[in-house]
């Protein structure tokens, strides 16, 4: 099954981590006691679905054929991203076979059977599955057996296990959650970089994102990651170590992690990849001050010099060693792209020293503020700093910096986190895009747009009929009550009012139907599109826009009123005593209406926020041409960079946006803002009172 199989991954994925949350719940395990062993579970059931997947792929080619029939050997295997597994290390046979209370020791065995087949696991994989409770694990890994997750690609398996990997990071499992970057801040460093080719190195390497989100951009391009890449990652905690190395192997990766003693980045470089990295990749521990200055005095890593020292021989601020690190592990064209705390960018005293030098030599590329709230153990904002070694030697290039202010981009998810959407992320690559003047892409982007906005505004037919049809079988169960009390006054002024909204938002989906195809015909009229007739053809859609603004409040309108119907019938006109009141059919009917509704509604507001993706690009670079932005984005130079103080905080250089009246607000956006708020609320709610039930519950006894 694919991506495409999951309507909803993410109620998917929410389901799937109560079967998780359930082993806490009926277990004294603490979270960061039980988290690896899961991680470890869903590692053997991909492994499994690799396995079979690649059996069924080599019988194929062997019935035709391609390869000749022969015992099977593990480079079959190898070459479609698979192992051959023992039959013992299977998922589905331990649970056929183990009913006689060694299911632990039949998981632990697996375990190693698989760390024995693939080297690079050895010693990674938990094993400590005897010490759970046999029916409690049997439990769990029939919930993880269901038949989604049988046959779940490789794709929905990563996106699985990344969701697994934030859920625990929430609660501090383990290190404090700062193993887990969040994806759309790795997927925006992947963007701008554009790690293709050669070493790839992240030495704070946490569960390994970096690696996965950088083999996506690959296979993306068509490209098969291990035959393009080698990764290389540093991360002090082994059992974070473990983490990577699981989830490599669960996106069929393969990458070298020291751990340990070994990776303590600040003195030694494990790999020896100084000057030898085309790029690096890291979220690194911001603010750490417990760094021995003796021990790294005459490091070949810190070319610029140590960034002030304290009383006790300590470095007072490690943020500026990691900015060098990533500069020197870069070969002269190497591209890196980190996360670093935003005190670092305005830092004074030696720090604002080492700054300047990093800037003198051109390779700082680009720098992006990021809002507060996008880090699930972190509040406060941060800074994506990128270099670029091979801008050193453009002249041009390299006496400017191009400073982006994303503060003000961002989605919410909850009450306390925000993220980018995949627009979004695309938005800042765009901008990136026309500074390192790749203009047609900026232009494909903005086509891509327009053409999906076409495309669902066209696929919007299905969801209003499912509307319109919802409307007619409700408003069909009420007509026989609504004649037979039409002169009840509370009922006949509701039921006029259902009956005009009822004729509108018929007509007005048969319009938009209507308005959709014919934009659908203009825009495959359309060839070859240059800038201008981009926005000739985002302009002519823009009617298209305002007809889902208006047909959304239509839809709303309708339901609502024959929620008032039906109350009125129902409190003010005693329905359920009337043999003409289906009362279960009616409020059947009135469930599939909402769902229907919320179905077209969000048919329209997707097609209309593509549209708004469009203008969001073409307004602010009408030329398909990097300008500044108020607000947004600046490039600028060297002088003005010394002209304040060797600062390189967006904020300081991009100023204010202009303050712009909305005159098409999105009320969809905020309503769902509001709901993510009381939602988060009602959360904490339920938890509350769940710790103040259990805490009487201890002094009782």
């Amino acid at each position: 099954m694919t991506a495409d199989h999951f309507t909803n991954i993410d109620q998917f994925n929410a389901d799937l981590w109560k079967v998780a949350d359930d082993l806490r719940a009926n277990s004294n395990l603490a979270s960061n006691e039980y988290f690896l062993p899961i991680m470890g579970l869903l590692f053997l059931r991909q492994a499994t679905n690799r396995y079979y997947e690649a059996l069924a792929a080599i019988q194929a080619d062997q019935a035709a054929g391609k390869i000749p029939s022969r015992p099977l050997v593990e480079a079959d295997f190898v070459r479609r991203r698979a192992m051959m597994l023992p039959e013992d290390a299977r998922y589905d046979v331990i649970l056929e076979k183990r009913k006689d209370g060694s299911l632990g020791e039949a998981v632990t065995g697996a375990m190693e059977a698989v760390e024995q087949k693939f080297p690079p696991l050895a010693g990674q994989l938990p094993k400590n599955y005897e010490s759970l409770d046999d029916a409690l694990l049997e439990n769990m890994m029939r919930r993880f057996d269901t038949e989604a997750l049988r046959h779940a690609g490789g794709d929905v398996f990563g996106r699985i296990y990344e969701y697994f990997l934030g859920e625990f990071s929430k609660q501090g499992a383990h290190d404090n959650g700062e193993f887990f970057t969040p994806p759309s801040i790795v997927q925006t460093i992947v963007n701008v970089i554009e790690p293709d080719h050669g070493i790839i190195l992240d030495p704070a390497c946490g569960s390994g994102g970096m690696f996965v989100q950088s083999s996506h951009f690959i296979e993306d391009a068509g490209q098969e990651t291990m035959k393009r890449v080698t990764f290389y990652g540093h991360e002090k905690n082994e059992t974070t170590a473990k983490l990577a190395q699981i989830n490599l192997a669960v996106h069929g990766l393969q990458g070298s992690i020291r751990a340990g003693n070994e990776a303590i980045t600040y003195y030694k470089d494990p790999h020896e990849l100084a000057g030898k990295c085309d790029f690096v990749m890291a979220n690194p521990p911001f603010n750490v001050d417990e760094v021995d200055a003796e021990k790294i005095s005459g490091d070949k890593r810190l070319p610029f010099g140590l960034p002030g020292v304290n009383k006790q021989k300590k470095v007072s601020n490690a943020n500026y060693l990691w900015l060098q690190y990533f500069y020197s592990y870069l070969n002269e064209n190497g591209r890196a792209g980190v996360v670093m705390s935003s005190q670092a960018s305005s830092a004074g005293r030696d720090e604002a020293k080492v700054r300047e030098r990093l800037i003198q030599t051109g390779a700082v590329d680009v720098m992006i503020d990021i809002r507060g709230n996008f880090f699930y153990t972190r509040t406060v904002p941060c800074q994506l700093w990128f270099y670029d070694r091979a801008k050193e030697r453009d002249p041009e290039r390299a006496d400017h910096v191009l400073m982006l202010d994303a503060r003000n981009i961002f989605r919410k998810v909850s009450r306390s986190l925000c993220d980018f959407s995949p627009e979004q992320q695309k938005n800042i690559a765009a901008i990136i895009w026309l500074y390192r003047g790749q203009t047609e892409r900026f232009l494909r982007l903005v086509e891509s747009y327009l053409a999906e906005a076409v495309r669902l505004g066209k696929a919007a037919e299905m969801p209003l009929t499912g509307f319109v049809d919802a409307q007619e079988k409700l408003i069909g169960l009420l007509t026989p009550f609504a004649h037979e009390r039409r002169d009840a006054d509370p009922l006949a002024e509701a039921w006029k009012e259902l009956t005009t909204a009822r004729q509108q938002a018929m007509a007005d989906c048969a319009a938009f139907v209507k308005d959709a195809e014919k934009q659908g015909k203009a825009w495959a009229k359309g060839k070859d599109r240059d800038n201008a007739a981009l926005h000739a053809s985002r302009e002519a859609l823009h009617p298209l826009a305002e007809r889902c603004r208006d047909l959304t409040k239509q839809i709303d309108l309708a339901v609502k009123l024959a929620g008032r119907v039906i109350d009125t019938a129902v409190k003010e006109c005693a329905a359920k005593d009337s043999e003409l009141w289906a009362n279960g059919d009616v409020n059947k009917a009135r469930k599939a209406l909402d769902a229907a509704r919320a179905e077209a509604v969000e048919a329209l507001r997707q097609t209309r926020y593509f549209i708004r993706q469009a203008d969001w690009l073409q307004d602010r670079f009408p030329e398909a041409k990097l300008q500044d932005v108020p607000g947004l984005v600046k490039r600028v130079s060297r002088a003005e960079m010394e002209a304040h103080d060797w600062s390189l905080t967006p904020g300081r250089y991009v100023g204010v946006a202009p303050e712009e009246v909305d005159e098409d607000f999105d009320f969809e956006e905020a309503l769902r803002s509001i709901h993510i708020d009381l939602k988060g609320l009602n959360e904490e709610a339920v938890q509350l009172a769940a710790r103040i039930a259990k805490n009487f519950e201890e002094l009782g006894a």
